[in-house]
């Protein structure tokens, strides 16, 4: 992970032990569609969730979530945060290049994904790795906001 303290930095997978540390990144991060409490133990128990986190020096300072289901080939990224006191660290980006190695080792033809239309940060991370708005999803999000379904398509060698 190409970050500004990599020796003490690592993506690890996520556990019941990182609910309150999870809980309170997420108030911290989104004023909008938060993951709830309760939530958070649900996606940990779930065996269709994929879930990591970023710990610098044992503190979690961002994760991503990943969902797949068993009638489809895609993941769909759930959600993806980062504290803001380590934005601007290269760390959505780590993340989203961790899901997307783990998705092609689960040999998944890609990812698709929601994001505030006006949240232009994430959009131009997205699109610098290939995603493609497909839809626009009006009031999508519990403030008014449009929501875009992005998605990615991985070609995968045949074997």
């Amino acid at each position: 992970m190409n970050t500004d303290h990599p020796s003490t930095r690592r993506i690890r997978l996520a556990d019941k032990a990182d609910v309150d540390a999870l809980v309170q990144l997420e108030q911290r991060t989104f004023d909008y569609s938060r993951i709830s409490r309760r939530n958070f133990r649900r996606l940990l128990q779930s065996s269709s969730v994929h879930f990591w986190v970023v710990t610098d020096a044992g503190q979690i300072i961002a994760y991503a979530i990943a969902l797949s289901r068993s009638n489809s080939r895609y993941w769909r990224v759930y959600s993806l945060a980062v504290d803001a006191e380590h934005r601007g660290q290269g760390l959505a980006r780590a993340m989203l290049e961790h899901v997307i190695t783990e998705a092609k080792k689960a040999e998944c033809h890609g990812l698709s994904l929601e994001v505030k239309s006006d949240n232009l940060a994430a959009i131009q991370l997205y699109r610098r790795y290939h995603f493609e708005t497909i839809d626009v999803l009006p009031g999508y999000y519990d403030d008014g906001t449009d929501g875009l379904k992005m998605r990615v398509t991985f070609y995968l060698e045949s074997h």
